[in-house]
């Protein structure tokens, strides 16, 4: 198969654009569940380098979201976080060898998916808006209004790409209120990931806790929606359900024996990149080499690692990935119903407890309950 890997500026400001998604969700789980810097940041870089090469495009690599909230929230112990992962690469295993994640894409309709990368969308602009952005106080709201006024400017620019130009902000911002060279310096030094082997308590443990929430949401977003903005993005190069769930799988079945979070793929995270200028796999070898060289060489300064990346540059980032996510839903607007359907399960998916699961079952039941009664007229 011939290469399809570029590392020019628009691959280099695309390898950025999911940034504002999966760092902070990264770092929160490091922190809360004390978890070694150097593994988490090493296995999600190899993670995303695998990704690259294997997909020939920006296909994303992110922490599962669910679970990250839940080990922020509840600080779940690393053994639980890895046994959680490896609990979710079996089941996922499974669905895909026997067939059911195939038909659950027959069986979801198109407006339905729409509706969940609608509610992420929103959901993620909210964070962005609401979180991010008011770190650092007055500052940090400065900052993020000169990011956005940045990416205004130069989005269609490719000569002189938006993300790059957001990300050198950023580092300004850093260097001049928040972190010193020398702090960065005295925490140089070279580290490997921390080998871990998980117990059956561990595992069982991890799936009552983690997998259980967690698998719905993958179905809807790490698996249909990708699957979905790649046939928008790439309609050329398909992918098939059965290559993402081996991939998914195939990721959480290596990552917890090396001390490394959970991940997925993710229909906002190929959003991301593709909407800063990457159209290749090599903007997540860029990305993926980022985490790698600070989780070799930088993760036992990590906290002051962390500071020269601003929350409010992320939140611009995030804020620009969430747009453009909801933008997709324009393509069913020709058709009310599905529309409608689309907006619902958009609701659910922000308003309610469990809304992406709530939303994707109504979803389906209500497009099948309206199929049926036009089809009776």
């Amino acid at each position: 198969m011939k290469s399809n890997l570029r590392f020019n500026r628009q691959e280099w400001a695309g390898a950025f654009g999911d940034m504002g998604t999966d760092f902070p969700l990264i770092v929160g789980m490091i922190l809360a569940a004390r978890l070694d810097a150097c593994s988490v940041l090493v296995m999600y870089g190899l993670m995303q380098v695998f990704t690259g090469l294997l997909y020939q495009r920006p296909m994303p690599v992110q922490p599962l979201k669910a679970v990250a909230t839940i080990v922020i929230a509840q600080k779940i112990s690393g053994p639980i976080l890895y046994g959680g992962g490896l609990a979710i690469a079996l089941i996922m295993l499974a669905l895909t060898l026997t067939g059911s994640l195939d038909w659950l894409a027959r069986s979801i309709p198109k407006c339905v998916v729409r509706g969940i990368q609608l509610g992420l969308g929103i959901n993620l602009a909210l964070l962005a808006l609401k979180d991010y952005a008011a770190r650092d106080g007055l500052n940090g709201y400065i900052l993020a209004l000169a990011a956005f006024l940045i990416v205004l400017l130069l989005l269609p620019n490719k000569r002189f790409p938006a993300a790059l130009a957001v990300i050198g902000l950023g580092l300004v911002y850093a260097f001049v209120f928040k972190v010193h060279a020398a702090d960065l310096t005295a925490g140089m030094g070279f580290h490997l990931p921390a080998i871990h082997m998980p117990t059956g308590q561990d595992i069982l443990s991890g799936f009552l806790l983690l997998a259980i929430p967690q698998i719905p949401l993958s179905l809807g977003n790490s698996v249909l929606a990708t699957r979905q903005v790649n046939e928008d993005l790439f309609p050329d190069r398909p992918l098939s359900i059965r290559k993402i769930g081996l991939t998914y799988s195939t990721m959480n079945l290596i990552s917890p024996f090396f001390s490394g979070v959970p991940v997925c793929h993710g229909s906002g995270g190929m959003m991301g990149h593709y909407t800063f200028g990457a159209r290749t796999g090599g903007s997540l070898l860029i990305y993926g080499g980022m985490y790698l060289v600070l989780g070799l060489f930088f993760s036992r300064g990590f906290e002051k690692v962390l500071q020269i990346f601003p929350m409010p540059m992320l939140g611009v980032i995030l804020f620009v990935e969430a747009l453009a996510l909801m933008t997709l839903v324009r393509d069913i607007s020709a058709d009310k119903t599905d529309l409608w359907i689309a907006f619902m399960v958009a609701i659910m998916a922000c308003a309610l407890p469990n809304g992406f699961v709530v939303g994707l079952i109504a979803g389906v039941l209500v497009h099948k309950g309206t199929s049926y009664l036009l089809a009776r007229r």
